[in-house]
């Protein structure tokens, strides 16, 4: 007797995957200031630039515990992509899915990643990406992955870059368990910028220079 796959109620239906925790934005806004309120102090600035609709948010990424920076003071939900090993860990896995975030195969173009990100935007959501695919074990911005502009290519929409400082200090590079800093954690966000099939190829270099000037490290 043929066996028939169970269906992913997570996977993404019309550009979007369900997101059932986004409406407990607020509590689980309170919860991330409250990590940081006891692990390092968050100071955030620029949020009321986060405009309505869709939009690329772009920021450097210096630990684990970024998205959850950026989301800390954020105006809204955002959807993050993130490496797919961490949808393959119990509880973290449970957590990115019920979240509406989405898997990305670091290592190769990974285009339906891309593509599914255009379907957010498309959809009318935040996309957030971090475009130097993976952990600064330096502690320094690292060149950004060129086929992150494949996304405005796509789905054209204004881009607006957020840097992180100080999240490094709390996790640093290749460890799990959070560390008693007391010092602030930064979180800058910029002007958003439009951009579309013609100008895909200046995002990299805006976004660079963009961050650069926020403070990112």
């Amino acid at each position: 007797m043929p066996t028939t796959e169970t269906p992913d109620p997570y996977a993404p239906v019309g550009g979007l995957r369900p997101a059932p925790w986004h409406r407990y934005f607020g509590p689980l806004k309170f919860v991330v200031r409250s990590f940081f309120f006891v692990f390092g102090p968050l100071r955030t600035s620029g949020q009321e630039r986060l405009p309505d609709g869709p939009v690329l948010v772009l920021g450097n990424h210096l630990a684990d515990v970024d998205p959850f920076a950026i989301l800390g003071n954020a105006r809204r939900p955002i959807r993050f992509m993130a490496k797919s090993e961490l949808f393959e860990m119990k509880g973290v896995g449970f957590f990115m899915r019920s979240w509406g975030n989405f898997p990305v195969n670091r290592g190769e173009a990974d285009r339906s990643a891309l593509k599914e990100a255009a379907g957010i935007l498309k959809a009318g959501e935040p996309v957030g990406v971090f475009p130097e695919g993976e952990l600064s074990e330096a502690g320094t911005m690292q060149p950004f992955k060129a086929g992150v502009s494949l996304i405005v290519r796509m789905a054209p929409c204004p881009v607006i870059c957020v840097a992180v400082r100080g999240t490094n200090r709390i996790m640093p590079y290749g460890k799990f368990i959070p560390r008693l800093t007391f010092r602030r954690v930064d979180v800058v966000w910029g002007e958003p910028r439009m951009f579309d099939k013609e100008t895909a190829h200046e995002m990299i270099p805006w976004a660079e220079a963009e961050l650069k000037r926020l403070g990112a490290p």
